[in-house]
């Protein structure tokens, strides 16, 4: 059956307005478009005023005149922390989309614009929790990020409990993938993610993985799908190393790691046949530093997650550098191949000068659903957007193309990009050497 949404003729009209406006070149994904609601009822209020105190220092009016002023948008992003370079990439993003969104909303004579409020999380879920506190006591009912699972399982209960919409553009531990809750997902849970590894090394020939990584609600989860995937192609899981998530030395891991490859060797294992999946977050550029002082470790092949596609971290070190292009360090990331999300990279790369990580597309249209979805309740609260959101989501097309939700709020598919450093003349850089089809579960790499 489907929900029927209650909302004014103006808004109607408004939603209506949005989809004949796709294709006049407002907004990276030539007009992220929309569509009204199947069923419109129309259920005007005369008399009630709703008032609620905002963090822009003004307040934020919706009632029979709809919106007006300035509505508060959280984003909880890492700009400090081990994923400090895809919180800034994110937080760029974000603010292209409110630029974009506040155009298309001046050219539509609306009488309201976003605000985006940015806190840092540094990557920490106790964090999290305490900016989406803070934001919340100040009026805001909508939140970009965390971009953690961690962070995300911290701020939870808060969220559902106040009515907070959040939208993660990079959580994917299937251990929050939770029905009816306030916290909406834009990639694939690891569920998905974690056959990419296991695909890949059965398309290269690999016999023997040894499976590294970090141990947080994001990392645990992620592991154990790779090594049930590769159990299941017949791969050997033949090392199992966790790590704390707080930590900042890895000497010890990765002396382990080496001596289970030199081990495997020493039995008869060709280096060629041993891959290392490597799940962590830029606290990844201390282990590979590590491992490049092990000779063995440059002979073996090497896989990481999307905790280090893109990562700028691998990037700045060039003894890492060295060593990621070297083993051809390969980084799966969810990721669109339309004209707009290739638009939106190379418009990100030019405010911050590299490219940025997939999910930094994901806060893109994050925000142009949100504005969207106040477009069609002419409301801010949270409950309310809640209710529209897996409906605004269905109709919309953006830099990412279709997103699709499955009943937990969390994309339901998606391809892989795969992302390699590679040595060029000015020195080495990130390029997209691959694709993991999601239907066919196969693996093209050059």
């Amino acid at each position: 059956m489907r929900r029927r949404f209650g909302v004014s003729t103006t808004v109607a009209i408004a939603a209506v307005v949005v989809a004949i406006l796709v294709g006049i070149g407002i907004g990276i994904a030539a007009a992220p478009s929309i569509v009204a609601p199947a069923m419109v009822t129309t259920t005007v209020s005369v008399e009630k005023t709703a008032t609620v105190t905002s963090t822009v220092e003004k307040t934020v009016t919706a009632g029979a005149g709809g919106l007006t002023g300035e509505i508060p948008i959280g984003a909880l992003l890492p700009l400090t922390g081990v994923l400090a370079s895809f919180g800034q990439n994110n937080k760029v993003a974000a603010e292209i989309a409110v630029e974009e969104v506040n155009d298309f909303l001046e050219k539509m004579g609306a009488g309201w614009r976003l605000k985006l409020y940015v806190e840092d999380t540094e990557t920490k879920p106790s964090v999290a929790l305490e900016k989406l506190m803070a934001l919340h006591s100040k009026g805001v009912k909508v939140v970009i990020g965390p971009m953690a699972s961690a962070g995300v399982k911290a701020l939870k209960e808060y969220a559902d409990s106040n009515k907070i919409l959040v939208v993660s553009p990079s959580s994917t531990s299937p251990a929050l993938a939770i029905p009816d809750d306030y916290i909406f997902r834009f990639p694939p849970t690891d569920e998905l993610q974690g056959r990419v590894a296991a695909r890949f090394a059965k398309r290269i020939g690999v016999t023997h993985i040894i499976v590294m990584w970090r141990g947080d609600a994001w990392g645990d989860c992620l592991a154990d799908v790779v090594k049930k995937r590769a159990s299941e192609l017949g791969i050997k899981v033949a090392k199992e190393i966790r790590y704390a998530p707080e930590a900042t030395e890895f000497s010890a891991e990765v002396a382990t790691l080496a001596s289970a490859v030199d081990s495997l060797v020493a039995s008869g294992v060709s280096p060629d046949k041993i891959m290392v999946v490597l799940i962590g977050f830029e606290e990844a550029r201390g282990i590979l530093l590590d491992a490049a002082e092990y000779d063995v470790l440059w002979k073996v092949r090497w896989f990481g997650s999307d905790g280090t596609a893109l990562s700028s971290k691998l990037i700045q070190d060039p003894k890492v550098a060295e060593f990621s292009a070297a083993v051809r360090f390969v980084n799966p990331i969810a990721g669109s191949e339309t004209e707009g999300f290739w638009r939106l990279v190379e418009k990100v790369k030019e405010r911050i000068g590299r490219i940025p990580e997939s999910y930094s597309v994901n806060t893109y249209d994050a925000i142009w659903i949100i504005a969207h979805a106040l477009l069609i309740t002419d409301k801010y609260d949270g409950e309310a957007l809640k209710n529209v959101f897996m409906k605004v989501v269905d109709q919309y097309y953006g830099a990412n193309g279709h997103i699709v939700l499955n009943e937990a709020g969390d994309r339901a598919y998606a391809n892989y990009l795969l992302w390699e450093i590679v040595k060029t003349d000015g020195g080495y850089e990130w390029k997209c050497t691959g694709k993991y089809d999601f239907k066919a579960d196969t693996v093209k790499w050059s």
